[in-house]
């Protein structure tokens, strides 16, 4: 006697899709109104619950005949009412209404989950100088939306939306980090400053380039969208004097006659008004930036993302 085990067909997987179904099948408000047409018993009832005119509830009807190629109701100085084909073609319309109703909120219970929160990632000059401002602009439009915001240099606002743990980045690199799409949503200027009592506040001729590459500074760390700027500006920099991960750091550290450093105009303006540090003229160097939204490639910022880029834009969409 065999032992062999009965042979047991596999399990269908799911059909194949048809190109052609998309021009075979009615529109969906063609079958809402079938529906309705169904249930009130008159053509004229059923336009005026969707909103539409008669002329145009009977032209719906006729097309969808023509495109199924069957009587689907009969029309008489009574009312109007299903043909036996169309009894049936009610029944399955009522069953892809229902889906698609079913399809449509579990879409917008997707989004809302999606705009509930957003999180950003940014470098600190634009953390602490740009961004809250643009997040108080955005209150008003996406009041139910939580901000959180991670700061850190460039390459790490890269790791984080690349890692899929940030909506929306903002970088101040000299480039576009791989793997991200971007746009300028601002420029910046660096700026040498020191303490007042620093002998390069005596100084007669502008810093150049060589002076800035071969004087050790006080920088901020590997990675940082300044520090790379400013290298690639001067040509390279010397090991640094000490190396901070904050612009506050450094900024006290300048302010203590520490030595001198490179940091953003926004961030040393009040120290620059106030006294406490001193810019010193540079000539030679371009030490312009541009300041950058950031995304993955190929997929733009949707949702408060999408609403908080316009914002840094000036409202352009």
């Amino acid at each position: 006697m065999s032992t062999d085990e009965p042979y047991a067909p596999e399990p269908a997987g799911p059909a194949p899709a048809d190109p052609a179904l998309a021009h075979r099948m009615p529109a969906l408000g063609s079958l809402q109104l079938l529906l309705a047409v169904a249930r009130l018993g008159s053509l004229g009832r059923a336009a005026e619950e969707l909103g539409i005119s008669q002329p145009a509830a009977s032209g719906r009807v006729r097309a969808m005949e023509r495109e199924l190629g069957l009587a689907l109701v009969d029309r008489s100085p009574r009312g109007s009412r299903l043909t036996p084909a169309g009894a049936l073609v009610t029944d399955w319309a009522g069953r892809v209404v229902e889906a698609s109703a079913a399809f449509d909120a579990g879409v917008q219970a997707l989004r809302d989950r999606r705009d509930a929160r957003l999180r950003v990632a940014a470098s600190l000059t634009i953390a602490e100088y740009l961004l809250p401002g643009w997040l108080i602009a955005l209150r008003p439009l996406r009041p139910a939306t939580a901000v959180s915001l991670r700061a850190g240099n460039s390459e790490a606002v890269a790791a984080l939306l690349l890692d899929g743990e940030a909506d929306l980045g903002f970088v101040e690199g000299p480039g576009v980090p791989a793997g991200l799409d971007a746009v300028t949503v601002a420029r910046d200027r660096l700026v040498v400053v020191t303490a007042p009592g620093h002998p390069w506040t005596r100084r007669t001729a502008p810093l150049d380039a060589v002076e800035l590459s071969g004087r050790p500074l006080i920088l901020r760390e590997e990675g940082s969208g300044t520090r790379q700027v400013l290298a690639e500006a001067v040509g390279g920099l010397a090991a640094p004097l000490l190396e901070l991960s904050s612009t506050t750091a450094l900024k006290a550290a300048v302010a203590s006659g520490a030595g001198p450093a490179v940091l953003s105009e926004l961030a040393v303006s009040d120290e620059l008004a106030a006294g406490r540090l001193v810019k010193i003229p540079v000539e030679g160097v371009r030490l312009t930036r541009e300041l950058r939204a950031v995304w993955p490639a190929g997929h733009p910022p949707v949702g408060p993302a999408r609403d908080l880029l316009a914002l840094t834009r000036g409202g352009r969409g």
